[in-house]
């Protein structure tokens, strides 16, 4: 591209020479991104831990960073990302450090660019869509229900472990539920 931003590698853009191969959830995914602009992946809490949702196609679609969010429910999660999404199609793209009012019920999110080495453990989908080259990501943090995130004092532990903290590197996250999915199946 001419704005020094890397070209999309996507399955959309590029023949793999596999498209008679996708599975189902590579099929919907395209599907969404070509309706609606991007599509969203949502894993449900279990017994391994909160659960999480992200957005694969805002890259492809609008050169907006994919979005990410964890810890709450996944349905209101959602919604929150689609209001992002909407607002990237708008070109109102959000960046690292930023925070933005009225995205997570009537609260603001804030931010982080996850480190690299928590893609495979997260972003699965969203690696196998873009093949070559993994997208700019963003973790948007919900706030606790005073409007306090997650590092700021204040804030008690069980909130603190909500949401995994992806822009420190996995040696440096605590030990939790969020750590204890790294080496296991990508999602």
């Amino acid at each position: 591209m001419s704005d020094g931003r890397p070209p999309c590698a996507c399955v959309l853009c590029h023949d793999y020479g596999d498209r008679d191969r996708l599975d189902t959830f590579q099929l919907r995914t395209i599907v969404h991104i070509a309706q609606y602009g991007w599509s969203i992946v949502l894993r449900p809490a279990d017994i391994t831990g909160p659960g999480w949702a992200y957005t694969i196609g805002l890259w492809h679609s609008h050169r907006s960073p994919e979005l990410s969010m964890f810890g709450g429910d996944v349905y209101e999660m959602e919604e929150s990302l689609n209001r992002l999404g909407r607002q990237a199609a708008e070109g109102r793209v959000p960046a690292d450090g930023e925070r933005r009012d009225d995205i997570v019920r009537g609260q603001a999110a804030a931010f982080r660019v996850p480190d690299r080495r928590w893609s495979a453990v997260f972003f699965g989908g969203a690696l196998a869509f873009y093949r070559t080259s993994a997208p700019p990501f963003l973790q948007a943090v919900r706030p606790d229900p005073t409007g306090l995130f997650p590092w700021q004092p204040g804030t008690d532990l069980p909130f603190r472990h909500s949401q995994p903290w992806l822009w420190l590197a996995p040696s440096q996250h605590p030990a939790g539920a969020w750590t204890g999915r790294i080496g296991r199946p990508k999602a």
